[in-house]
């Protein structure tokens, strides 16, 4: 067991944690903790957003278009009004 003395609200605290041995060394368990298991692991990766499976082309047509918006309109400009307003 690996004990965790700290001082909280100007005491000495004393907590016993749990310890276990695993292959990355000793490991402290917090109480109330769960360790992810090997389903939660995989349900995370199976809910995850798909990833392409080859580079994508940017996004450079319609809307989002940016070369687009630096061409100049061929016919950008209204017809001049004929005399009298109409």
């Amino acid at each position: 067991m690996a004990r965790n003395t700290g001082q909280a609200g100007g005491g000495c605290h004393e907590t016993e944690f749990e310890a276990e041995v695993t292959p990355l060394g000793m490991q402290t368990l917090i109480p109330g903790v769960a360790p992810l298991a090997l389903a939660d692991r995989l349900a995370l990766l199976a809910n995850a957003p798909l990833l392409p499976s080859k580079p994508q082309r940017p996004i450079d047509h319609g809307l989002f278009d940016t070369n687009a918006r630096l061409q100049i309109e061929m016919f950008n400009q209204l017809p001049p009004r004929p005399p009298g307003g109409g």
